[in-house]
C-alpha cells in the first residue's frame, strides 16, 4: 500500500489555476492564479493563450494573444510555468512572420530547435562593447550630421506622413550582405506591409532581412509584442556572432 501511495504521489501534477473575474478588450482579470510570474504564459480553458503582466494583491491582469469571444466570466485558466519566448533560427532570414514568430508568408514552415525569451536581461555596462563603427545608411543628411553607430539604438520620430517608413526601408535597402536587418511594422495596413516586402524582394534585400508584421487588424497584444519579437530575433543574431 505504501508503494502504491508513493507511485500515486509521483504521478500527481500540480496545476496553478484561476478564474476569470472580468474580460475586456484584449485583457482579462484573473482571481486566485497564485504564484504566477510576470510574463508567464497562461492558457484559458478554450485554448486561448495570454501573458500575465499586471500582478496585483488580489488579481492578475492577463493580456490575450488571440480571440476573446469564447472567454467569459467564470472561465478557468491555468498557468503554464513558461515565460513567453519565440523560436529563433537563421532560416527566418527572408521570411515574414507575426509577433509570435509564426510564418505568415505561405512559403512553408521552419523547424527551429532554439528559442529566446521575448524580454531578455540586458547586459551590464562592463560586458558591452564600445560603439565605434558607423552604420552606413547612405542617406547623406543622416550619415553626415547624425551618424548611427552599430549597436546603438536610434529613434525615428515624427508626425504622420513625414517619411519615417521611407527612412527605415531605404536604410535596409542600402545595406549589404554583412548586415542583418529586422523590419517591424506596427499598426500598418497589411497592404502596406506587402508593398514593403515586395520592394525588398525586388531589390534583393530579403536575403538579409526579416519582416515582423503587427498589422492593424492584429489584436492589440500582438501589436504590443511585435517590437519585442523583433528585438529577440536581432539579439539572437547578435549573440551568435
Amino acid at each position: 500500500i505504501s508503494q502504491s501511495r508513493l507511485n500515486l504521489i509521483k504521478s500527481c501534477e500540480i496545476v496553478n489555476t484561476g478564474t476569470v473575474l472580468q474580460e475586456g478588450v484584449g485583457i482579462a482579470r484573473i482571481y486566485s492564479l497564485d504564484e504566477v510570474m510576470t510574463g508567464e504564459l497562461a492558457e484559458f480553458e478554450e485554448g486561448t493563450i495570454g501573458i500575465a503582466l499586471n500582478l496585483e494583491s488580489n488579481n492578475v491582469g492577463v493580456v490575450l494573444m488571440g480571440d476573446s469571444l469564447m472567454i467569459q466570466e467564470g472561465s478557468s485558466i491555468k498557468a503554464t510555468g513558461r515565460i513567453d519566448q519565440i523560436p529563433v533560427n537563421e532560416a527566418y532570414l527572408g521570411r515574414v512572420i507575426n509577433a509570435l514568430a509564426k510564418l505568415i508568408d505561405g512559403r512553408g514552415e521552419i523547424s527551429a530547435s532554439e528559442s529566446r525569451l521575448i524580454e531578455s536581461p540586458a547586459l551590464g555596462i562592463i560586458l558591452r562593447h564600445s560603439v565605434y563603427e558607423p552604420l552606413q545608411t547612405r542617406l547623406i543628411a543622416i550619415d553626415s550630421m547624425i551618424p548611427i553607430g552599430r549597436g546603438q539604438r536610434e529613434l525615428i520620430i515624427g508626425d504622420r506622413q513625414t517619411g519615417k517608413i521611407v527612412v527605415a526601408t531605404d536604410t535596409i535597402l542600402n545595406q549589404g550582405q554583412n548586415i542583418i536587418c529586422v523590419y517591424v511594422a506596427i499598426g500598418q495596413e497589411a497592404s502596406s506591409v506587402a508593398q514593403v516586402v515586395t520592394t525588398f524582394q525586388e531589390r534583393g534585400a530579403m536575403e538579409y532581412a526579416i519582416v515582423v508584421a503587427g498589422t492593424a487588424n492584429s489584436p492589440a497584444t500582438l501589436q504590443y509584442l511585435a517590437p519585442y519579437t523583433r528585438a529577440a530575433l536581432a539579439e539572437y543574431f547578435m549573440y551568435r556572432e
